[in-house]
């Protein structure tokens, strides 16, 4: 019976743990451009009535 290779489940699990916190920094920086992308589009329309 071959023993269990515990290294390459641990590189499965961190590369996991990896990639879900890149998608949720990827998630993160989405949120805050579009959020600068409506202050930018407010700011823009104020400043040229003026």
């Amino acid at each position: 019976m071959a023993k269990p290779n515990y290294n390459f489940e641990k590189r499965q699990r961190e590369r996991k743990k990896a990639q879900k916190q890149e998608e949720k920094r990827q998630k993160k920086a989405d949120r805050q451009s579009a959020k600068d992308d409506a202050t930018d589009a407010e700011g823009s329309n104020t400043s040229g009535t003026e």
